[in-house]
């Protein structure tokens, strides 16, 4: 079931009509109905893949008990590494087998010997990505003696399937939402009426700039030989908001409708555009996944700490090991180790810290120097999320060298306006500098319009958001998957 559905926009009044109205005094009925509700939510994408999902539930919930319950440091380690070892086995066979088989194939191809791998064919279980990362801290917090194991099994459900979270984060700690899920929740207009702008601000991001930006990056990136360095460009740069905007978009919709049935989930973005060095961009940007990559990865591998190899060492891991998340391609693992060359100079001068406020906090407009840093951390940025956005290596490199050269031809300049006036038009650059205007003037918020328009009189506020209600139901059309979904 999509967000930008109309299936969802049934399925969220039923289920906060019943949460508020029907079971609003149970604290044990709401969240059975949170369960019922999530179960349903899921089993509308393949009701198959839902039996995986209470699978991987059972086995963390079964083995945090067993090591709670270890009278030796041997079995509670037994229990863990079980627990470890099914959960990255079911996601590595589902998302990364094929991807090693082939791999594989051709490592040994290069050497003189031909082999047919044995592939599955099986579609990758939405969202396994992140329920498998929910599983995982649990474990890991009770085998380091964070946390107690949760008895309750209908409340350790509930953390590891509720539905706003469930098909792409944010990637929950139990420390966080579980105490949240067992205590007595009370409606909150205040909370629900933020709950709804941001629920509004993420369907704008989402239908109004991530899925235009979609067409024309698709247009750009699917017949690249066919454009001029100036039109590559373009293709870079809308794939660049395209993707900000979708997973950010669906991240608010989350945090909004969590917020309806009185839930904070973590923060997932924090403008990361307005970044002024690629370390701050990386606290700003999926924040629930790379803060889950330093606490369970980063950090137990000796973090910044020790010798420079060490430090260069972890830096490599941990981002070759976030881009791999992403896919089974060789393009995000190249996406990874890029962003670790940009970080590691940072890292080993002492400066990766050096910008923890959001730009210009507390004035209008940044520094030229906080300009200047914010432009060259976006160009960066760009030039990455190629790496990310194509079929391969070698289509990146090609698109990338078009690009750079393509700048420099005279004649290319000419081919790109006719492309941009035919295909594109200024609608859509209209309302990326509108978006960005928005974005920038509530980057101190924890979203964009969370505050904006709170002090107008009341019809201009109205005025501002049913403006905004009017340009997604304009944009909106075809219901488009989410980026991260694939993930």
């Amino acid at each position: 079931m999509l967000f930008n559905s109309i299936n969802f926009l049934i399925f969220l009044p039923i289920v906060f009509f019943l949460y508020w109205f029907i079971v609003q005094k149970n604290l044990k009925g709401q969240n059975i109905l949170l369960l019922v509700a999530s179960y349903f939510f899921y089993a509308c994408w393949d009701w198959r893949f839902l039996f995986l999902l209470i699978f991987s539930t059972l086995l963390d919930y079964f083995t945090g008990l067993k090591m709670s319950q270890a009278e030796n440091q041997k079995v509670k380690k037994f229990w863990f590494w079980l627990s470890i070892i099914v959960n990255l086995g079911f996601l590595g066979t589902f998302k990364y087998y094929n991807f090693f088989a082939a791999s594989f194939a051709t490592a040994i191809s290069n050497i003189g010997f031909h082999v047919n791998p044995w592939t599955i064919n099986v579609i990758l279980p939405v969202g396994i990505s992140f329920y498998t990362f929910h599983g995982l801290s649990y474990v890991i917090d009770i085998y380091n003696d964070r946390i107690k194991a949760e008895k309750n099994f209908i409340d350790y459900s509930v953390f590891v399937s509720f539905f706003p979270l469930l098909v792409a984060g944010p990637i929950e700690r139990a420390t966080h939402l579980l105490p949240q899920i067992q205590q007595k929740r009370e409606f909150n207009y205040s909370k629900a009426v933020n709950g709804l702008r941001q629920i509004l601000w993420g369907f704008f991001k989402k239908v109004v700039i991530a899925d235009q930006c979609a067409e024309y990056a698709n247009m750009i990136f699917n017949n690249q030989a066919g454009h001029s360095g100036l039109s590559l460009l373009m293709g870079a740069l809308f794939f660049t908001f395209q993707i900000y905007c979708d997973f950010s978009g669906y991240s608010d919709i989350a945090l909004g409708t969590a917020k309806l049935f009185g839930i904070d989930l973590l923060r997932n973005f924090a403008f990361p555009y307005f970044s002024r060095d690629i370390a701050e961009f990386w606290r700003r940007w999926h924040i629930s996944l790379s803060s889950w990559f330093r606490d369970y990865l980063y950090i137990p591998l000796g973090g910044s700490k020790g010798g420079t190899w060490k430090k260069i060492r972890n830096t490599f891991i941990i981002f070759i090991v976030s881009g791999f998340w992403h896919g089974a391609n060789w393009t995000f693992i190249a996406w990874g180790t890029l962003n670790a060359i940009y970080f590691l100079p940072l890292l080993l001068t002492n400066n990766n810290r050096n910008n923890l406020e959001i730009v210009a906090k507390g004035r209008k407009l940044p520094t030229f120097k906080e300009s200047i840093s914010m432009l060259s951390t976006f160009a960066l940025t760009v030039l990455a999320w190629v790496f990310f956005r194509s079929d391969n290596f070698t289509n990146a490199l090609l698109f990338l060298k078009n690009l750079l050269t393509g700048l420099f031809i005279k004649k290319s300049y000419i081919s790109s306006i006719v492309f941009f006036n035919k295909h594109i038009g200024f609608s859509i650059v209209f309302f990326l500098l509108l978006f960005m205007l928005i974005e920038w003037i509530g980057r101190e918020q924890q979203f964009a319009i969370e505050k904006i328009g709170l002090k107008w009189k009341r019809p201009v506020r109205l005025l501002f958001y049913y403006a905004i209600i009017l340009t997604i139901i304009w944009f909106s059309g075809k219901e488009q998957q989410f980026i991260y979904f694939q993930f």
